[in-house]
């Protein structure tokens, strides 16, 4: 990847051995590595067994989860905050096992909507639950650094699954706490 960005340096017309610019490839490549990361961890790892017994049956939800992600369109970030709940069935998660979920798959190359979705299928496959809901709400760089150049324009998108789809006061029950 340094080669990568010393070539793309030089490609804008810049000298890549100037003072400012001469260990940049090096730092881009780790930057881009860890913006990334999520394409190096594996689900089993971050679960790491906890997944405690519980009676619980009533909706778990973790609000305000910060996310940063790239684009896959213009490897731009989208920077925003994840919203998540499930209906546990005999089983719940450790809260920070939520917040990895979320990081495993938004440090990819991604779009929102996908996004979205993989965070809700896989906290469903991984708890059991009855239900899971994820509401994502983030600015795209993308948006608005080129293009139609809009600074305080937000995207929201949300999964439903199980109860949290198919029964309207549970759903409408997360939508009122994550406001």
């Amino acid at each position: 990847m340094e080669i990568i960005y010393q070539s793309l340096i030089k490609a804008l017309g810049e000298d890549p051995n100037r003072p400012g610019l001469k260990d940049t490839p090096k730092r881009a490549a780790e930057a881009m590595q860890f913006l990334t990361q999520g394409y190096q961890t594996q689900l089993d790892e971050i679960i790491n067994d906890a997944l405690f017994p519980s009676d619980s049956d009533e909706i778990v939800i973790l609000k305000n989860i910060e996310l940063y992600s790239l684009c896959e369109h213009h490897l731009l970030p989208f920077i925003g905050k994840c919203h998540v709940a499930y209906m546990p069935n005999g089983a719940v998660l450790g809260i920070s096992k939520v917040a990895r979920i979320v990081d495993l798959y938004a440090r990819r190359l991604q779009i929102q909507e996908n996004l979205t979705q993989q965070i809700a299928n896989t906290l469903m496959e991984v708890t059991q639950a009855k239900g899971v809901g994820v509401i994502i709400e983030a600015q795209h760089l993308c948006m608005m650094m080129r293009g139609v150049e809009k600074q305080n324009s937000v995207m929201t998108t949300s999964a439903m699954l199980g109860t949290l789809r198919s029964n309207a006061k549970t759903r409408a029950e997360f939508l009122m706490l994550v406001k």
